[in-house]
């Protein structure tokens, strides 16, 4: 596999989200199909490891040393198995990733065999902080939850920007994570 324009999912799942439902205001007015002067909201693809992606989860914590190839089995493994949603905004002008953030579908034996969201690795450079990407990017991968149906989406965070998830309706559970139910 070249590293090229190959999506990790199909696109058109995120230009069929309902944003009407979306209970975050943008102040300007954003969303997946208009998130800023130059910049695109799409799926990861290959070509992305040469786009900074490493770069931008290194803003985040460790992202480790990765080769082409390793990033392309891990890329085609999340591929074929239908439950990974990254999702990257890509600066046009500069053809760089500056922020990122990923879905995982867990399957259920629980809830009828429902699906459970994890929202993951939600960073963005820190030179596009305040743009709003942050909450453009969860709220697009809440709004991607509820359209694969799953019963309940998780996330993870720090108690310092605990807030700014409770925007999205997420609230502090028992387990020490943030969760909304659907």
């Amino acid at each position: 596999m070249l590293l090229d324009e190959t999506s990790l999912f199909d696109p058109s799942l995120l230009q069929e989200l309902d944003w009407s439902s979306n209970t975050v205001s943008f102040s300007p007015a954003i969303s997946p199909s208009q998130p800023g002067e130059g910049l695109v909201l799409r799926p990861l693809c290959t070509a992305d490891l040469d786009r900074g992606f490493y770069k931008v989860l290194s803003e985040l914590t460790v992202a480790g040393d990765v080769t082409e190839e390793q990033f392309k089995a891990q890329f085609e493994h999340m591929k074929k198995s239908e439950d990974y949603y990254v999702i990257v905004v890509e600066d046009t002008n500069i053809g760089q990733i500056v922020a990122t953030a990923s879905l995982i579908i867990e399957h259920k034996f629980i809830h009828a065999c429902a699906k459970r969201g994890r929202v993951e690795q939600v960073v963005v450079s820190d030179v596009y902080r305040g743009k709003q990407l942050g909450k453009l990017l969860v709220s697009t991968l809440t709004l991607l939850c509820k359209k694969l149906q799953c019963y309940k989406i998780t996330l993870e965070c720090v108690p310092n920007i605990l807030e700014f998830y409770k925007k999205f309706g997420y609230s502090t559970s028992d387990e020490k994570h943030a969760v909304l139910v659907l």
